[in-house]
């Protein structure tokens, strides 16, 4: 498979768990007694969509760099 291909898959199920993670926590803190700390349970999976999302996000200019400096070597 292809590394940017999987990296975009991979975005794709963290968002959906980052979905779940900050429903169950708006679910968690409108309890009458909240638990606190599961308001930290959606910054794993956000991390890790900033991370995969600025890659995603460069992708088009690092790739547009490559080819635009090996168009100009072989001229």
């Amino acid at each position: 498979m292809n590394w940017n291909k999987g990296i975009r898959q991979f975005h794709r199920w963290v968002s959906i768990i980052f979905t779940l993670t900050v429903i169950a926590t708006f679910i968690a803190l409108a309890q009458e007694k909240p638990i606190v700390w599961v308001s930290y349970l959606p910054l794993l999976p956000l991390a890790l969509l900033v991370i995969t999302g600025l890659y995603l996000f460069a992708l088009p200019y690092v790739s547009g760099a490559r080819s635009s400096r090996a168009a100009a070597t072989e001229k």
